[in-house]
């Protein structure tokens, strides 16, 4: 059985990759199953495996080179086959052709074990809201 913990350093290395331009380490990690959603910081809602593999390629096409985020994990959840983890990927991050720029998002990934290895079957992510002053 792959360990969950191993799963993690690999799905934070894989989001480090699509936030520098390289998708396909992230897309590599998902369930195939036609249950597989994605609800995305910049709009797309998705369910299937070629409607994410489209945006995660759409997504590591915006980034590029000079910038990354990193996951920090404030929850981390395993029970059984399914497992799940809440938390930030922050950083600075070049997006089309810009200048390098701090990026936050705040997201929840729901794992699912099958086939003998820990695979994702979900992605909610957004941009935090700015706090109003008070």
């Amino acid at each position: 059985m792959d360990s969950f913990p191993d799963t993690l350093r690999e799905t934070d290395a894989a989001i480090r990759a699509i936030t520098a331009g390289d998708p396909e380490p992230y897309i590599g990690l998902w369930d195939d199953r036609p249950e597989t959603t994605l609800f995305g910081a910049w709009g797309p809602i998705e369910r299937g495996p070629e409607a994410l593999r489209r945006t995660f390629e759409w997504v590591g096409s915006r980034f590029g080179p000079g910038g990354g985020v990193d996951p920090k994990h404030v929850v981390v959840e395993c029970s059984g086959t399914l497992a799940y983890t809440v938390g930030f990927e922050r950083g600075d991050v070049r997006v089309d052709g810009g200048p390098v720029i701090p990026m936050t998002i705040r997201v929840t990934h729901i794992f699912r074990f099958t086939g003998g290895r820990w695979r994702l079957a979900h992605r909610h992510a957004d941009f935090p809201p700015v706090a109003p002053e008070h």
